[in-house]
């Protein structure tokens, strides 16, 4: 039977009382978590920051399969859903809050932050080069090091200070490979808008209803899109209302009709349309395949 998705709020799983933690990857693959499976799809209300050391493995984000090998890096924003899948590879978990990352930041640094965890502004995967990936392990030690040998009462902002720049050194190597890290002219104003949408797609799905939310006319709501992702603002609202109707048919007791009417179509049979369309599988193949 499906239930709702679980939230996994942030907790500490060491001695320190900051909201900062480094878990192993093996750790979490062995444990039993009384309150979820994390082989299923779980929703997080915090960062991520995935360094994978050895061997290879796949990882679920927002539905999505990532293949995974020494080297790689996901990194994952608030309120993504993802999964485990089985294996005997091993890494590092950085796990922390937005307050942590953002505390005496400026607001370049913030931006940056956002968006190097913005899945819709690049991929969460980045895959490093040999070189890369010595520079991120060597940064990595100094963490691990700080926060699980020192431990004292500079660790929490020494350690924010390393974080940030592990962020400035993956946002670097990212924004080199993809054009939508460069322009930053329009970022804040995408992600405004961003935010809006994943907030109120199920109420609507037209782009003047987004302009008049803004105050901006649709011609700009698009230069605002194109000019971040190179998307019309139409295929950008439907990913994000595709994506929430996802979470509904993967983790829900929610029938297709119901689902349909709470996604805001006044008829089922344009649901199924809109679906297929968008994904090339109907509602009730994408639930056999989560099921």
């Amino acid at each position: 039977m499906k239930t709702k998705v679980k939230e996994i709020v942030f907790k500490n799983k060491g001695t320190s009382n900051f909201s900062f933690d480094l878990v192993d990857l093996e750790s979490i693959l062995d444990l039993r978590p009384k309150d979820h499976n994390q082989f299923d799809h779980h929703k997080i209300s915090f960062y991520v920051i995935i360094i994978i050391t050895e061997k290879k493995g796949l990882h679920s984000i927002n539905y999505k399969n990532y293949k995974y090998k020494k080297g790689t890096i996901f990194t994952l924003r608030k309120n993504s859903i993802h999964k485990f899948v089985k294996s005997n590879a091993k890494g590092k978990f950085l796990v922390f809050t937005e307050d942590f990352a953002i505390q005496n930041s400026n607001k370049k640094e913030n931006l940056r932050l956002f968006q190097l965890f913005n899945e819709m502004l690049s991929s969460p995967k980045l895959q490093l080069t040999n070189n890369d990936f010595d520079e991120i392990e060597n940064l990595l030690q100094q963490i691990e090091k700080e926060y699980l040998e020192l431990n004292d009462e500079y660790s929490a902002e020494v350690i924010r200070s390393l974080v940030q720049v592990l962020i400035h050194k993956l946002f670097r190597i990212k924004s080199a490979k993809n054009d939508n890290l460069k322009n930053h002219n329009y970022h804040l104003q995408f992600m405004k808008l961003q935010e809006l949408v994943e907030n109120e797609c199920f109420e609507s799905k037209k782009a003047v209803y987004y302009a008049n939310k803004m105050g901006v006319t649709t011609r700009t709501l698009n230069n605002i899109v194109k000019n971040t992702i190179n998307k019309s603002v139409k295929s950008f609202i439907d990913e994000i209302v595709i994506l929430q109707i996802k979470r509904l048919l993967a983790n829900s007791q929610l029938s297709f009709t119901e689902i349909a009417y709470k996604s805001g179509f006044d008829d089922p049979t344009n649901f199924f349309k809109y679906f297929k369309k968008n994904t090339r599988l109907s509602p009730k193949q994408f639930r056999e395949d989560y099921n």
